[in-house]
């Protein structure tokens, strides 16, 4: 999920642009597809130090790590981005298009380093990326699971608060499961 976030100071974008485990197809020839797999610990080793977000991979950066602009967080669900977009005419404009729901899916760029191959199956399981490029906003995604939509500031404030409260909830039950009660 990608989500665009308008917060006070800025113009925030948030969400993934690489979900893990699903299975996406990415050709079809003859009626036989063709899939591809990001696997839970493909980012791992990856170099991500200087990566961009721009429009369908191409044109002038929106956003970049190297500036602080852009953040890339690996999760339990996928490579999760965090953008301000207030910083040229350029990346307002695509915070609007997404605003508005012109843009909704997202997608990234990157070298494999390791990959399995399952015949059978016909799908590629990415298991090691060696360098991610750029994540962008895009048109026609290779991963269909990626969604992109704009949010309020409360409403994003309100969900962190949400995730937070069910992170203590799942920490006291740790704590008490340790300690041999059951609540």
């Amino acid at each position: 999920t990608f989500e665009i976030r308008a917060e006070p100071e800025g113009m925030t974008v948030e969400g993934y642009a690489a979900v893990f485990e699903r299975t996406e197809v990415m050709y079809k020839v003859d009626d036989i597809a063709y899939s591809e797999v990001i696997d839970r610990g493909a980012f791992t080793d990856a170099q991500m130090a200087d990566v961009v977000m721009n429009y369908n991979h191409s044109g002038k950066p929106v956003a970049r790590t190297k500036n602080g602009t852009l953040q890339l967080i690996l999760d339990d669900n996928g490579l999760k981005v965090r953008a301000d977009l207030s910083s040229s005419v350029e990346s307002r404009n695509l915070y609007e298009e997404i605003k508005s729901g012109l843009i909704d899916k997202m997608s990234f760029c990157f070298t494999v380093r390791d990959q399995q191959y399952d015949r059978a199956t016909r799908t590629r399981r990415i298991t090691g990326i060696k360098r991610l490029y750029d994540v962008a906003a895009v048109d026609f995604p290779a991963y269909n699971s990626t969604t992109l939509m704009a949010r309020s500031y409360f409403e994003a404030e309100a969900e962190r608060e949400r995730a937070e409260a069910r992170h203590a909830l799942e920490l006291a039950k740790a704590k008490y499961f340790y300690m041999g009660v059951k609540i």
